[in-house]
């Protein structure tokens, strides 16, 4: 289980808190190839009252099909509306500003609609606040969490954004979509095994598609592990050391980059299908908490404490 909660992270949850009561639209920004692992839990929690969309960002990475069903999935959902762009593209966010609007419902005429934008690290949304702004705004980079400051934008069409430092929840409890996230780059590398994203990342793929793996990397068929189908990799791929040694970091570099960069193909990590049941999930969250305490499970009038601060 990873845990990480950095103090800047804790203070972007308080301005969260604090400008939520003035916000009619909350646009969270989603990676399209993982729009479930790449959603914030507790975001979620903060935000359930407000009308929402559902931006997908990196639609020209991920499986359009699949991308497709993500959006029926979000639409079929109250005050929710989604939307698949790269966010780069001006045109592609057009549609935007009338969804916000519709969103918003009946608001005065002298106001703007009052947006906030939210999104784990490294999603692409600091490009969206560029892009719809028509300059550079927000700070980008290939690392995660590189916003720090609360800031406000008016982008014309009567919408006033609210950008909000890049948060990433205190733990991620399910294991696979750890591993997603980190296939995905907005977990730093060092936050797992690389070459254990690398496998997780190669078996799934060659179980969605086979044919991406074989046509990028000339392989004729695939092994029956990730781990296997990293080694042919490596080997094809510059990554055989004297002697015979096959260089495992090599191989997963080139997976993971390949995989980042678009290079096999429009690729979705998971689908709605992958969804797991989040019941489950909260009650492995208060085994673990009153595990972590002392207390038996059969304890039933101990409750976890959700005040209870992460370890780093």
């Amino acid at each position: 289980m990873l845990g990480w909660f950095p103090g800047h992270m804790n203070k972007a949850k308080r301005q969260i808190s604090e400008a939520l009561p003035e916000i009619d639209v909350v646009i969270e920004v989603l990676d399209a190839r993982l729009p479930y692992s790449s959603a914030n839990p507790m975001l979620a929690g903060l935000i359930r009252h407000k009308p929402s969309l559902k931006l997908l960002s990196r639609a020209d990475l991920a499986d359009p099909a699949i991308t497709k069903q993500w959006i029926e999935h979000f639409d079929a959902q109250p005050d929710v509306r989604a939307m698949a762009v790269v966010t780069t593209e001006t045109r592609q966010l057009k549609p935007l500003y009338k969804l916000c609007h519709e969103l918003a419902g009946h608001i005065r005429e002298d106001r703007d609609v009052r947006v906030m934008v939210m999104g784990i690290p490294n999603v692409g949304k600091s490009t969206l606040i560029n892009t719809l702004a028509g300059k550079k705004i927000a700070k980008t980079g290939n690392e995660p969490a590189v916003t720090k400051r609360q800031q406000k934008i008016r982008i014309g069409q009567r919408i006033a954004l609210t950008d909000t430092p890049g948060v990433l929840w205190p733990r991620i409890e399910d294991q696979n979509s750890a591993y997603r996230l980190a296939a995905s780059g907005a977990i730093r590398d060092t936050a797992l095994e690389y070459v254990d994203v690398a496998s997780v990342a190669a078996l799934s793929l060659a179980e969605r598609y086979p044919e991406a793996l074989r046509a990028r990397y000339k392989l004729d068929t695939l092994g029956d592990t990730g781990e296997s189908i990293v080694r042919e990799i490596a080997t094809r791929r510059g990554g055989l050391r004297a002697g015979g040694e096959v260089d495992m970091h090599r191989g997963a570099e080139v997976l993971l980059m390949d995989l980042r960069g678009g290079k096999l193909g429009p690729i979705s990590l998971e689908t709605p299908a992958d969804i797991p049941d989040e019941a489950g999930l909260e009650a492995m969250r208060a085994e673990r908490e009153r595990f972590n305490r002392g207390e038996t499970f059969l304890d039933d009038d101990a409750s976890p404490d959700e005040s209870t601060p992460s370890g780093q």
